[in-house]
Formats: C-alpha cells, structure tokens, sequence
C-alpha cells in the first residue's frame, strides 16, 4: 500500500471512529450490569436497564407531552409553510428577496430569545384580554407549541420552496384555462406534485419539534417534555437506562432508514422499467418481500423477537454473584489496612504518670482534672494556711517620707491607713 494509500485509510478509519465511536460505546454500556456507564470493566450482560427506562415515570409522561406537542406543530407548521413558499412562488423578485428574509428570520434568531418572547408576548395577549392564570395563555403545552411553531415552519418553507422551483407553473395554467377552479386546480395539480415535500417537511418538523431544548425550556414552564426531562436527569447524576434509550432510538433510525431505502429503490426500478424489474416483481414473495411494507414488517419481526428473547435473559445470579466479590474484596482491603495500621500506644504506668496526677486519677494533668470531679467522691480535705510572714521593718527618715507602719515609699497619700475603708484622714 502506497503512503497516499495508507493515509487515506488511516483518515477514514478515524473518521468513522469519531462518528460511529459513541454510538458503538453507548449500545455496549447499555446491557453491562454496571451501575454507572461503561465499557470496561464488564460484569453482567442485562436487559434490566430498558425496564429502568420504561420505569421512569417522568421521562415517560414527557415522551407522551412531547409527542403531543410535536403532531400539535406538524399540524400548524406544514400548512404556514406550505403558504409561505406558495406566496413567495407567486409574487416579483425584488418583493420576494424582502418577504424571504422576513420569513427566514426565526430560524437565525437564539432559541432563547425565542422562548423569553413568546412567554412575553402571550402575557400581554392574556391581561389585555383580562383573562387570568388558568387560561391557555398560561399553559405550558400551549406556548411551547407556538414557540416551536414560530421557527419549525420555516423549515417547511425551505422544503416546499426546493420541490416548487422544479414545479411548471403551465399545468396549472392550462388547468385553469380548461375550466378548472382555482381550488380545483391546487388539490388535482399541485397537491400531487407537493406530497413527497409534504412528507418530508411533516418528518422534519416532527423531528425538530421533538428534540428542541432552548426555546422548550422557557416556556413549557412547570410542565416537562422529553428533552427537559431528560437534561434534568442527566444534570442529577447519569445511568445505562440513558444509553438503552440511545439503543431505542437507533434501533428506529436504523428501521426507518431501511424502509426509506426499500421504497427508493422500489420507484427507480418501476421508473426505469429494467428487465430485472419485471422478472423480480413477477415473483409474489419477492414482491412483498422488496416492497417498502414488507421490509417494515419483516425489521419490526425482527425487532420484536430481539426484546422477548432480551426479556428472558435473567441476569440475577450473576449480579449477585459480582456483589458478593465486591463485599468479599472490600473485605480483604479493609484487613490489609488493619494490618497496616500501627497499635495503640499503652496507658502509662502510675509511677510514671505526670507531675501533679492524682493516685488512681486517669488525666496526666491533675488539679482540675483529678479524680475528685468524679460522681460520687468525698471533696479532698482543705489545707491549713500557711503562718503570716514576720512584719517589716520600719523604714528609716531617709526612706522618701513614708509614715511608721505604711508600705509605701511614697507617704502622704499612698500611706497604707489612709486608704483604707473607715480611717479618717
């Protein structure tokens, strides 16, 4: 293999490895008993994560709310957007340029403007008509369906308006010239020609509703969808029942994909008319079998029969085999550390207690401390007072005036007798 050779496999490797490598890691921590995501070390295989999921009683009510909320935006987004690109179709260039960059704008506009505007915008709707809280206009479900509804339909636009540009608007003509109604003309003509485009705008916006965080968060308010319900779980601490979840949703993808490549596949041999065609098609079980249904069924069979067999497997024996080395290991470390740890150093004998502890007393330190603060003992007997020192000598003349008998040096004032309590002056 040639340097230019190995380069580009070396690039094509890594570059599968950052597209595919999360996925792969995700599915892999998904059936390991462990209790945090991971690969390695591996202990069980389990299926008891996707119950945990199912479980989870607030990522289930937000499965439903979002689910909801995103047939609530279908319906109102495809048929704004649909409008949208009709209108542009119709009218001059340079109006257009203006009327395109108005409708576009949503899209360019943060999800968190969006959100803090539509709540905005909906309260004042509410206290200029004087309702109060308990109105739609306060709902959650309500302002996030316009909120989402406000930038999703422009995704429509942009899909009707790609189908339209190979649309000829002289079908339509002739229609209308043969005595055709305008009405007659779009639902015999048009409608037709739209409904791949149709399909795939309700697919997008399907899509773009369900997994939208930054406009959801604001005004869904005390209400919970999917998204936010699960950016909630993983902020308090993540778990495999988040990559079953991933498992769940390419499982879908991966159907969904298949069954879109069956039905491509299907049209270009009966547009083209191949021999292989006709031989394939003559063929009642290749029919079926190659037909867009069929494929469906046969992966959703699949499918099924993957989760009953999942169902069965019973992991028990095996977690609580992992549980019981995992005490008996905590065990051994915490007689290692026993052992590791140095003894207590012993009490100190009473011959060598410190100065001042009294006989039997514990505390080194005596005094206060001593045995006699015990419940119980007799208080020590009080000692006698020791004999009052010998009086001073008198101070001679030369002494700074003090008087005979005073201490202090200084006399006068200072003199013993004349400070004390009752001696007169």
């Amino acid at each position: 293999m040639t340097g230019d050779g190995a380069f580009a496999a070396g690039f094509s490797l890594l570059f599968f490895a950052f597209l595919f490598g999360p996925l792969i890691i995700m599915v892999i921590t998904a059936f390991n008993s462990s209790a945090f995501p991971r690969v390695t070390p591996w202990e069980c295989f389990t299926t008891d994560w996707f119950g945990v999921l199912i479980d989870n009683q607030r990522l289930m009510a937000g499965l439903v709310t979002s689910i909801g909320i995103g047939i609530g935006v279908v319906a109102l987004a495809v048929p704004v957007g649909l409008a949208g690109a009709l209108a542009l179709s119709e009218i001059g260039p340079r109006l257009r340029s203006a009327l395109y960059a108005v409708l576009i704008t949503p899209i360019l506009i943060p999800g968190v403007v969006l959100g803090i505007s539509t709540i905005v915008f909906w309260g004042g709707v509410a206290r200029g008509l004087g309702v109060g809280y308990g109105s739609g206009f306060y709902n959650g479900v309500f302002l996030t369906l316009l909120g989402q509804a406000t930038f999703i339909s422009a995704y429509a636009m942009l899909i009707f308006m790609a189908r339209l540009q190979r649309f000829d608007p002289t079908l339509t003509e002739a229609a209308l010239d043969l005595g055709a109604t305008p009405g007659q003309a779009f639902r015999r003509i048009m409608l037709p020609f739209l409904k791949p485009a149709i399909a795939s705008a309700a697919f997008l916006t399907l899509l773009a509703s369900f997994e939208n965080y930054n406009t959801t968060v604001f005004t869904i308010l005390s209400d919970n969808t999917f998204t936010t319900a699960l950016a909630s779980k993983v902020r308090h601490g993540t778990d495999p029942s988040l990559s079953a979840l991933a498992v769940i949703i390419i499982g879908l993808t991966l159907i969904g994909a298949m069954v879109h490549e069956a039905h491509v596949r299907r049209q270009e041999l009966l547009r083209t008319g191949r021999p292989r065609a006709s031989r394939l098609y003559a063929n009642p079980v290749a029919r079926v079998l190659t037909h867009p249904a069929g494929v469906g069924a046969v992966l959703v069979l699949l499918a099924a029969g993957l989760i009953w067999q999942g169902s069965r497997h019973d992991s028990t024996a095996c977690i609580a085999q992992i549980e019981a080395d995992k005490r008996a290991l905590q065990e051994q470390l915490r007689q290692e550390q026993r052992r590791a740890t140095p003894p207590a150093l012993p009490a100190p004998a009473a011959g060598g207690a410190a100065p001042g502890a009294a006989s039997g007393n514990p505390s080194p330190f005596g005094g206060a401390f001593g045995g006699g603060l015990r419940p119980g003992d007799s208080p020590a007997p009080t000692p006698a007072p020791a004999p009052a020192p010998a009086p001073a000598p008198a101070p001679k003349e030369n002494d700074g005036g003090a008087a005979p008998g005073n201490p202090s040096p200084f006399g006068g004032a200072f003199g013993g007798d004349a400070l004390r309590p009752g001696a007169r002056p």
